[in-house]
């Protein structure tokens, strides 16, 4: 059943009460956006192809069913208990949607008694239900129909996407995929986003967050064991589209020990594969109620009930046991697996190394060498070692040895160079694998990178530590030597206080680093004035701290920096300030893009280098 939340707002309308509406709110979406919310929702669905074929018209009865679908009741609809209408007999395939809308006053039949289900609806008859939904009726509304209903509907933003359509055009299936999707974020009449009435919620901004919303509505997951798994997704496979790492894939890529998530209103799977073997060393808050486990010095929820049950006291599994944890789609225990024998697991670079307390499986203490790994998926993990040793740099990889123990081995390093392509599909003459796994490292810290985070960079053998191929050739594991630089801290330095004397040097910098002030304080000169800056290392005792290179911008298009004949990169981490009496604020590109500031752009290195725009600082024309 749906949950049902509730806020205050205010609403009316400006032809039914006389009062002014603020314009629409209601953010323009790509038909693929929009598709995908409403068909994630259930509200539309697609053929046996997947197709939603919006250019079709689109009848009475399916309208309603739409509509329906669209409430918060709408996933308890059954069959029709008798004929709603002679015309809608109760086998008619609609006919239990028909007789909940009109139950629910949403539509109602002709006076001669019956319902016309195979008649096309128009604009206005679409927009009047869609107005229901939101808790309206004809007594919110004054003088001829469709008046006072379409200037409501331009009002409340319901007519976003839908420019060109009048009160009488007929309705086709994309008409109606965008009349739903802007109700979503709309207020109903008590003031409650309607997306809210379905038990979900908007973000921040008042808008359908896509991503938060498919990850609620995906159902699962089920662990692909043979081809058992294919009778448990409740809708018929074919044509189905299936995501593995957010990318397109294919039911025949699904193999044994594939997590799977199913949504049905998209005939969509989401295929992952990501597991992590070790050490359990702690479940909590305790054995007999489990809802988080420590393996390998890493802290996972427990997603499923099958995980818990596992890690549960009437489980199999108990601390000190080696497990492989198969993670879900939100980073959390989805199912717990006895390690598989020489399968190939974590890699990563050393970052620390340390001797540290365990408990073993009968609650007695001990100590043992530790390594802390950061993952080639960007996580940090801990590892006991044994006898062995390592040191901070080292290429390691986790497996599990012939006892179903953890063990770790020292990857012997490998490099390349190339040049990969545009599209960060390449890397030199080889390809990238669609799962590729890349992490930027420096000293001892690493950050997770995306092939198009590459693209258009020149890679030495000193920026590659070590890669790996898959069986088809494809690169499938990659691990940098600050290639990228997003590592570093990157801000401004908005004071130098020199206060050195003839016998002693003593130089105070203040920094803002993200809105975070930080003083460095002590006797090194760094070549560094007030204005943004780029710290390596640890911003206490840095490694490198020096200025960052700036470029006045013409123009910013499609986070790309416009300046002369160059061209920047807008990374998801730069940073953006406006400089106003004589102070810096965090700001957004949204608030200074807007012609009336003047930006300068600041980077790091060429972007073939692998640089991009570190900060950018608008100032009032």
């Amino acid at each position: 059943m749906r949950r049902t939340r509730f806020m205050a707002a205010a609403l009316a309308a400006a032809l039914a009460v006389g009062l002014c509406l603020p314009a629409s709110a209601v953010k323009a979406v790509s038909e693929e956006e929009a598709a995908q919310v409403v068909g994630a929702l259930n509200i539309m669905v697609g053929d046996s192809s997947g197709s939603l074929n919006l250019g079709r018209n689109v009848t009475r009865a399916e309208f309603i069913t739409m509509a329906v679908k669209a409430s918060p009741q709408g996933d308890q609809v059954g069959e029709a208990a008798t004929s709603p209408y002679p015309d809608v007999p109760r086998r008619h395939w609609a006919a239990g949607y028909v007789e909940a809308g009109v139950r629910s006053g949403l539509i109602s039949g002709y006076l001669d008694g019956t319902f016309r289900p195979d008649n096309t609806i128009t604009l206005a008859e679409g927009v009047t239900v869609a107005l229901k939904l939101l808790g309206y009726s004809g007594s919110d509304f004054s003088g001829a129909f469709p008046t006072a209903q379409m200037a409501m509907y331009r009002s409340l933003g319901l007519d976003t996407n839908l420019a060109g359509r009048t009160a009488s055009s007929v309705m086709t299936r994309r008409d109606c995929m965008y009349l739903f999707y802007n109700l979503l974020s709309v207020k109903n009449k008590a003031g409650q986003p309607y997306l809210n009435t379905l038990g979900y919620s908007l973000n921040a901004a008042g808008e359908v967050d896509r991503v938060a919303l498919l990850g609620q509505v995906m159902e699962g997951p089920i662990l692909a064991d043979g081809n058992a798994w294919r009778s448990q997704i409740p809708f018929d496979l074919a044509g189905v589209s299936v995501y593995r790492a957010n990318t397109p894939s294919s039911l025949d890529s699904i193999r044994d020990g594939d997590l799977i998530y199913w949504n049905e209103g998209m005939r969509r799977l989401w295929v992952y594969r990501d597991r992590i073997t070790g050490t359990v060393q702690s479940v909590s808050p305790s054995p007999s109620n489990p809802t988080a486990v420590v393996v390998a010095g890493h802290s996972y929820p427990i997603e499923t009930d099958a995980a818990a049950y596992a890690l549960s006291d009437l489980g199999g599994f108990r601390q000190g046991d080696t497990v492989t944890l198969v993670l879900g789609r939100t980073g959390g225990a989805a199912a717990v697996l006895a390690p598989n024998p020489g399968e190939g697991n974590k890699i990563g670079i050393v970052t620390a190394v340390s001797r540290d307390q365990y408990t073993d499986a009968n609650g007695r203490p001990y100590t043992a060498d530790t390594v802390t790994l950061q993952g080639i998926d960007g996580q940090t993990y801990r590892y006991e070692t044994g006898a062995r040793v390592y040191s901070v740099g080292d290429v390691v990889q986790m497996t599990a040895d012939a006892d179903g123990k953890a063990a770790l081995k020292r990857v012997q390093k490998n490099s390349l160079s190339g040049r990969v392509s545009a599209d960060g599909a390449m890397l030199g003459n080889y390809p990238l694998a669609r799962d590729v796994e890349i992490l930027d490292t420096y000293e001892d810290v690493g950050v997770r990178v995306f092939p198009s985070r590459l693209a258009g960079v020149h890679l030495t053998k000193e920026m590659v530590h070590y890669y790996s191929l898959n069986p088809q050739g494809e690169i499938q594991q990659l691990i940098l030597n600050d290639a990228t630089g997003d590592m570093h801290r990157y801000g401004i330095v908005t004071s130098v206080q020199d206060l050195s004397s003839y016998m002693n040097v003593m130089v105070n910098y203040t920094m803002d680093l993200s809105g975070q002030t930080v003083v460095l304080s002590g006797t090194t000169k760094y070549p560094v004035d007030a204005g943004p800056c780029v710290i390596k290392g640890d911003p206490s005792d840095p490694d490198v701290f020096t200025q960052l290179k700036s470029t006045a911008v013409d123009r910013i298009s499609e986070n790309v920096v416009i300046a002369g004949s160059q061209s920047f990169a807008v990374l998801d981490s730069t940073l953006v300030y406006e400089y106003r009496d004589g102070r810096y604020y965090l700001s957004n590109l949204d608030r200074l893009n807007d012609g009336a500031h003047t930006l300068t752009a600041w980077y790091d290195k060429a972007p073939s280098q692998g640089g991009g725009v570190r900060v950018i600082i608008g100032k009032t024309k």
